[in-house]
């Protein structure tokens, strides 16, 4: 149990810590006078998720075996969530992305729990539900609403991240898998960056830009999400749903610190609302039989 919780505030930091990362990498190229390049930020993000991966693997066994069992439909979610997550930060903060994320991550997590023939418990239910009134308040028409587009954008990285993670619920050796999703969605991410420079639309990085990247890619993704496999056939998929809603309070800690972004109310009335459903659901958390 306490191994379990450990690897699961272990994922969760890392994931904010992306927010915060890919925020600060776009505000610098702005600082900078460029436009920042979300589509090189997602394919060094990636690359460098492969790399570090790829090492990490090769220390413990043979890698060209280890990567056999790649599986292309994680490389495709993870690539989808990747490039969304970073278009979608051009326009919101790191603790609204982080909310949107993972509110959108606890609707299409539960979705596939409910198709995987889990029949989660009523207060799992009862969390569930504030975690999606926080999220619709967060996202009502208002001044201090986020932009649509962004928030819908960033709504679909957590879609997509939703498919990754309950494909991750099987997993029986989390850094091959991990590393074997990074390797096959990495030249997909290269591939969409080339073509948005041949556009005209991807700018490039500067050296602070690319920093941040590879910590990203290789730190906070590579490593964390190795770590989050590890964590998720542990965990019900509804519970690995709802745990995720610690992420924003995580980043809005992060973005505050970091690059001083200050939380509207709505984000307050929304983040109580979503981390009071995630307090209802762990009250209804089961052990998992061996």
């Amino acid at each position: 149990m306490m191994r379990t919780l450990a690897l699961t505030l272990t994922a969760l930091v890392a994931f904010a810590a992306n927010s915060v990362l890919c925020r600060a990498a776009l505000d610098a190229g702005m600082l900078d006078g460029r436009t920042p390049d979300a589509a090189a930020f997602t394919a060094l993000r990636l690359v460098s998720g492969a790399a570090m991966l790829c090492l990490l693997l090769a220390a413990r066994t043979p890698l060209g075996p280890a990567l056999k069992g790649a599986q292309p439909i994680s490389a495709l979610a993870l690539l989808a969530y990747a490039g969304l997550f970073s278009m979608a930060y051009l326009d919101l903060n790191a603790g609204i992305g982080a909310l949107i994320l993972f509110g959108a991550v606890q609707t299409s997590m539960f979705a596939g729990a409910l198709m995987l023939g889990e029949r989660p418990p009523a207060m799992r239910w009862l969390g569930a539900g504030c975690g999606l009134a926080g999220l619709a308040w967060l996202a009502a028409p208002g001044a201090s609403a986020p932009p649509l587009l962004a928030s819908l954008l960033m709504a679909g990285a957590g879609a997509a991240w939703g498919v990754y993670s309950l494909r991750g619920r099987g997993s029986s050796r989390p850094l091959a898998d991990t590393a074997g999703a990074f390797v096959l969605a990495a030249p997909l991410g290269v591939g969409l960056w080339a073509i948005a420079w041949a556009l005209g639309a991807a700018p490039g990085l500067g050296g602070r830009e690319i920093l941040l990247a590879v910590a990203s890619g290789a730190l906070a993704s590579g490593c964390g999400y190795a770590v989050w496999y590890a964590a998720l056939p542990r965990l019900e998929a509804s519970m690995a749903a709802v745990s995720q809603l610690a992420v924003p309070l995580i980043a809005l800690a992060g973005g505050l610190a970091w690059l001083g972004e200050a939380p509207s109310p709505r984000f307050w009335t929304a983040a109580a609302l979503i981390l009071g459903g995630l307090g209802v659901a762990a009250l209804a958390a089961r052990p998992r039989r061996a």
